[in-house]
């Protein structure tokens, strides 16, 4: 799709010559603040700003001196993986006081500074926002006193704000995902994924507490993640009567066999009379009750801490970036914006707003309009909300539709982590529409030879953590089994089909459509889900199982390089998985803080080889140690690995030394991710919900018929929104010989990967965030698309 020309620049004329930059990371620590720091600082740099590092938050703009010190390229280097913020951050009373503020203007003005990049939560955005508002009236105070002349107030009259959200309670208004969330929910999954191997060995229930005083979203997003049975957050506390309620939950789940419960509380968790629900007072209650064996355990600020995700070093990454951007083009009547992820977008949103929306969440929580708190939050926590409810509490038989219907799940191709979450979501989903649930083992092999039985509610319980496909996976294609396959079909009287897999899913579910003309039992609503490590599946910009397969490079990538300190200066050739799709090694080379990434995608030769080599042995020289270059493994059939591995080994000789190391599948093993957990669940949910609608639109006289483009559909995410996509209208968009994509939205990364690595490129950002407003009226959601 051809780019707009409306905002077509590159850096050849988009200049920060003669401007000073001051990045700062203030209130509470995050991970991924580091990578945010690195992102601002070497972007400036590039474009040619001097960039200062403020230590310590306000507080040290406040005191000055060494706290504010020009940052250099090779500064924030080994920062990346590193947790917390290494610049250091403090709460600071006196930056609220006027006198304070005025002496934080006097040591920036001395600097040349009048470009704030403020990396924070709420609190820390709006001090940005006074302290920019006041500027000129600062400016005119240390003139009159005489710390600075008039021509120095005219030159540095006005000052530029960015903000990057830095929290791990997810609780800022105007944005999808804040720096930390990820990583936060990473430790608060593995507490949890232990937890619940000793609490099956002893039977017992955990209470457990993560953080969150005036946000649930951690303990939403946790409890969806690991299929906890009751969660108790602060925007929407539970209705009178809620004891007993848990209670004959937390009974009937141990009555169907099940030998342990977790619950998990909001630190800020409260009753409808805003009285405080504490962790303590569930453990009595479920004691006293149940008399169950419980125990709670409080994360605390284990949740703070840690490496950083894959998702929050490339959010942080992007955002630092957007942010350079932003205040590059900014003018002296442009407010203060702060840079946030919509869906997959980057966006720009007016502070203030942003954040008296944020406040705005509070006040209706305090006068006890909840449902109004959830909507205020955003479309991804009002989903999340939604799509717990529909997993966790099981309507009584008496209450469930009577549909009638058979619908079958299925996995195919290669296993992804968060298969199983997406199975189960779409097992529960349908047993709630009334539908009888039908799991085939071995994908389309298994379906035509009748390996097909009916799954229930509880025969899913456990598996959102469970990493593979429980179901079985292979690679069979229906089109030569297709008439065994109908016969199953018409057998089972199968009404609709779910497929969960990657580019394999998509050929199988193209066959069937293209069968239907044969066979009428291809003629039902089916759809397909995009699960493959890869991520090389046309109409979808991401898919399950490739967030995790990321974390295991990511992690791997930390630990390669972390061998080489303290040794002599050494590069390290790392080959990664995806077939001919770069997504793994681009996505995973900007999140390692990788040198180059050598794709498919994009053709190289034995000149770009050579100019890689003599760039990497130009940094060798000066402080940095490690070197790291990712290889797709199908990016060139003569460039392999090893050929790489030997080609760096001769050039870099008496500079530096060279390993390769080839990941394998170690990339699609492992727990998923809380992301993948998390996407799985709710896309499965989604697209439940869209065959239960057509189910019922194509039933006539006694049976089920479809045979349109637009009942046999791949639901992916495009951008900001769900869309379910015909897969007819997708053929013309993919290269069937390479297994990929014709457009990859990623690729549009990759410049960024190569200005980290201190890499001269154009880089168009024709597609960087708008300004925008805040949209409170949501439009209603349509059959074609949902927001995450």
């Amino acid at each position: 799709m051809a780019q707009p020309d409306t905002k077509k620049i590159f850096f050849e004329n988009l200049s920060g010559a003669g401007k000073a930059i001051a990045v700062l990371t203030s209130g509470g620590d995050a991970q991924g603040m580091n990578a945010a720091v690195r992102a601002v600082v070497r972007m400036g740099i590039y474009v040619g700003a001097k960039v200062y590092f403020i230590r310590e938050g306000y507080q040290g703009m406040v005191d000055g001196g060494d706290n504010i010190k020009e940052a250099t390229w090779e500064s924030v280097s080994s920062m990346l993986q590193v947790g917390g913020t290494v610049i250091g951050s403090a709460r600071c009373k006196e930056f609220r006081t006027h006198e304070g503020r005025l002496k934080a203007a006097h040591n920036l003005v001395q600097r040349g500074i009048t470009n704030l990049c403020v990396i924070g939560g709420d609190g820390s955005l709006t001090g940005a926002n006074l302290f920019r508002e006041e500027w000129s009236g600062l400016l005119m105070e240390l003139v009159e006193q005489g710390l600075i002349d008039s021509d120095a107030a005219e030159t540095y009259s006005a000052l530029h704000i960015v903000g990057m959200v830095g929290s791990i309670d997810n609780d800022f208004c105007g944005t999808d995902m804040t720096i930390g969330t990820d990583s936060a929910l990473h430790r608060i999954i593995e507490v949890v994924d232990a937890i619940m191997t000793t609490a099956q060995s002893h039977q017992r229930t955990f209470v457990l507490e993560v953080m969150g005083r005036h946000c649930g979203y951690l303990a939403l997003v946790s409890a969806l993640a690991c299929g906890a049975d009751w969660v108790l957050i602060p925007e929407m506390p539970p209705e009178d009567g809620w004891e007993d309620k848990m209670c004959q939950k937390l009974s009937a789940n141990r009555a169907g066999m099940k030998r342990l419960n977790i619950i998990i509380v909001a630190e800020g968790a409260i009753d409808r009379s805003n009285k405080p629900i504490t962790t303590e007072y569930v453990k009595d209650l479920v004691v006293k009750c149940l008399g169950f064996d419980t125990r709670v355990t409080i994360l605390g600020h284990v949740q703070r801490g840690g490496t950083p995700s894959a998702f929050d070093r490339i959010l942080a990454s992007r955002m630092g970036v957007e942010a350079v951007l932003a205040l590059l083009e900014t003018t002296a009547n442009t407010p203060a914006c702060v840079v946030s992820l919509c869906g997959n977008q980057s966006v720009r949103l007016p502070l203030m707003e942003c954040v008296q929306m944020t406040q705005e969440v509070q006040k209706v929580m305090d006068e006890k309009k909840f449902e109004d708190a959830v909507k205020l939050r955003g479309r991804s926590f009002e989903n999340n909300l939604k799509t717990y409810k529909l997993l966790a509490h099981r309507k009584p038989e008496s209450e469930l539709p009577s549909s009638n219907f058979n619908v079958a799940v299925l996995n195919v191709g290669a296993p992804a982590a968060g298969m199983n979450a997406a199975v189960r979501s779409a097992v529960r989903v349908g047993i709630s529409e009334g539908h009888k649930m039908f799991a085939v083992n071995d994908g389309f092999e298994g379906l035509y030879k009748g390996q097909i039985k009916e799954i229930k509610w509880a025969d899913v319980g456990g598996w959102t953590g469970q990493g593979g496909s429980l179901l079985g996976t292979k690679r069979t294609l229906p089109a030569k089994h297709a008439e065994k396959i109908a016969e199953q079909m018409r057998q089972h009287n199968i009404n609709a089909l779910l497929i969960i897999g990657g580019f394999e899913a998509f050929e199988c579910l193209l066959q069937l459509y293209e069968a239907r003309s044969s066979y009428e039992e291809f003629c039902i609503p089916m759809c397909m889900l995009p699960a493959t490590i890869s991520n090389n599946v046309p109409g979808t910009d991401l898919s399950i199982g490739a967030d995790t397969a990321l974390n295991a490079i990511v992690e791997t990538c930390d630990r390669i390089k972390q061998s080489a300190s303290g040794t002599k200066r050494r590069v390290f050739i790392i080959e990664t998985m995806g077939g001919y799709c770069g997504y793994l090694a681009s996505v995973g080379g900007l999140a390692a803080g990788a040198d180059a990434a050598y794709i498919y995608e994009e053709p190289f030769d034995i000149r770009d080889l050579q100019s890689n080599v003599e760039h990497l042995t130009e940094k060798m020289k000066t402080s940095i140690q490690r070197g790291l270059v990712l290889r797709n493994e199908n990016s060139n059939e003569n460039y392999t690995t090893d050929f790489i591995y030997q080609l760096y080994t001769e050039e870099g000789k008496g500079v530096f030394d060279c390993r390769k190391n080839v990941l394998g599948h170690m990339q699609q093993g492992g727990a998923p991710s809380p992301f993948d957990r998390n996407f799985g669940t709710k896309i499965s949910a989604k697209a439940m919900q869209w065959i239960s609608k057509k189910l019922v639109e194509t039933f006539r006289q006694g049976r089920v018929f479809a045979n349109t483009e637009d009942s046999c559909c791949l639901l992916g995410m495009r951008r900001r929104a769900l869309v379910f996509q015909p897969v007819v209208q997708l053929k013309p968009d993919t290269d069937f010989v390479h297994r990929i994509p014709k457009e990859q939205w990623w690729l549009k990364l990759r410049p960024l990967m190569k200005i980290l690595a201190k890499y001269k490129t154009s880089y168009d950002v024709s597609d960087s965030g708008q300004l925008e407003h805040v949209v409170r009226n949501r439009p209603k959601e349509s059959d074609a698309s949902a927001p995450m």
